[in-house]
C-alpha cells in the first residue's frame, strides 16, 4: 500500500516503488546493527519484480469470496516465505531486518514489532493516497503471528521447539539480546 501511496507521486510503478523503500528501509538497519545478506537483496528484487509481474497476470476478484481466498492466500505465502528465509539465515529482508532488529532491540514480540510496522506502513499508504480494505487492515494485523507461528511449526518440525520456543504475545525474552536476525525468538 505504501508502494502504491509512493507510485502515485512517482513515475515509478508499484514493484519499482517497492525497490526503492526497500533501499531506504535497509538504511533503518544501521542503527539495529542488522546485517544484509544474499536474502535481504533476492528479496527486495524478487519482490519489486514479482509485484509488477503478478499485477499484470493474476486476475481482479470481483467477487467477495474470491477476495477473501486471496487475502488468506497472500497472508499464508508470505507467512510461510518470511519464515522459511528467516531461519535459513540467508538474511532477513528488508521490513523483516527491521521486524527481527526492533524486537531484539527492545526485546519484544516478533509479532507484535510486525503489527507495529505493518500499521505505520498502512497510515503512511493511506496519506499518500494508496488504497486500503479490509484486506489490508487483516494483512497487517496477523503477519506478524502468520510468520512467528509458521517459525515455530518449522522448529517444531526439525525438532529443536525450545530454539525458538513461542511465547505469549506480552511476555518477553532477554535470553535473545544478542541473537543474529535468523535467531530471534519466534514469541
Amino acid at each position: 500500500m505504501l508502494a502504491e501511496g509512493v507510485s502515485r507521486h512517482s513515475p515509478l510503478s508499484i514493484g519499482g516503488a517497492t525497490l526503492v523503500i526497500s533501499a531506504v528501509v535497509l538504511l533503518g538497519w544501521i542503527p539495529l546493527r542488522e546485517r544484509p545478506g544474499l536474502g535481504t537483496v533476492a528479496n527486495a528484487v524478487v519482490i519489486a519484480v514479482a509485484i509488477d509481474v503478478v499485477l499484470d497476470v493474476l486476475p481482479r476478484q470481483h467477487h467477495p469470496l474470491g477476495q477473501a481466498g486471496f487475502v488468506v492466500a497472500g497472508i499464508a505465502a508470505i507467512g510461510i516465505g518470511s519464515a522459511l528465509y528467516l531461519t535459513a539465515a540467508l538474511g532477513p529482508g528488508p521490513r523483516d531486518g527491521w521486524m527481527t532488529g526492533l524486537a531484539r532491540r527492545f526485546d519484544l514480540p516478533l509479532a507484535w514489532v510486525r503489527l507495529g510496522l505493518e500499521l505505520t506502513v498502512m497510515v503512511a499508504g493511506l496519506v499518500l493516497g494508496g488504497r486500503a480494505g479490509v484486506g489490508t487492515a487483516a494483512f497487517a494485523l496477523t503477519i506478524g503471528y502468520a510468520v512467528t507461528t509458521t517459525m515455530w511449526l518449522l522448529d517444531a518440525a526439525a525438532g529443536t521447539p525450545g530454539r525458538r520456543r513461542r511465547r505469549p504475545a506480552g511476555e518477553a525474552a532477554s535470553e535473545t539480546a544478542g541473537a543474529t536476525a535468523s535467531s530471534v525468538t519466534a514469541r
